[in-house]
């Protein structure tokens, strides 16, 4: 009998961008049959910072629900997504500092032998998503983890051109999530789950 896929997608977002599209990547997993936890990287930054953008705090505000990550949410899951915008060229220091504290699950051998996959935003349109991206993956490297980027593995690819993983540019928030990011992350999740699934069930 084959189980369902154990889905977490952990995720850090300022101005909610990478919020909208992680509840995005939910939906569409939960559609695929996966059982999902949504989970968010813990906030880092000083409430002067968060409040000298009125984007940030108001999403701050609006993703108070959505319970933070733990170490559990990634030893539980089959598959994990994480998300990030890019900072400089590189994952955000939320994010990073919950992969960096992964430190005794990894010597467990804990995050082996999981699909792992990302998604990323920017401001522009040549603003460091691939680097960021790349950059993320030297971390599953380091874990043992199965990589499954999307590549251009459906039409939809030619479209966003990043076969790397799921990338929106928003500039200051005016570029909001359209049919061509949905697009794109319809497909990376759905190859995710299923490629977590055939290693999961044989």
């Amino acid at each position: 009998m084959t189980q369902p896929v154990k889905l977490s997608i952990v995720y850090y977002s300022s101005t909610g961008t990478i919020a909208e599209i992680a509840h995005f990547l939910a939906a569409e997993a939960e559609a695929a049959g996966a059982e999902v936890r949504l989970r968010r990287a813990a906030e880092l930054a000083p409430d002067t910072a968060i409040d000298a953008n009125p984007d940030w705090r108001n999403n701050v505000e609006a993703d108070r629900h959505t319970p933070e990550a733990t170490p559990d949410d990634v030893v539980w899951a089959d598959a994990v997504l994480f998300g990030t915008p890019t900072r400089f060229g590189n994952v955000a220091s939320q994010l990073k500092q919950f992969l960096d504290a992964l430190g005794g699950q990894w010597q467990q051998g804990l995050l082996a032998d999981k699909v792992y996959s990302g998604f990323v935003s920017s401001s522009t349109q040549h603003g460091g998503q691939e680097s960021t991206l790349l950059a993320l993956y030297n971390t599953i490297h380091h874990f043992g983890g199965i990589l499954v980027a999307p590549g251009y593995t459906d039409g939809s690819k030619f479209v966003d051109g990043n076969p790397y993983g799921t990338g929106h540019v928003a500039g200051q928030g005016e570029l909001k999530v359209g049919d061509v990011t949905k697009d794109a992350a319809r497909v990376q999740v759905r190859r995710a789950v299923s490629v977590a699934a055939a290693l999961k069930n044989g």
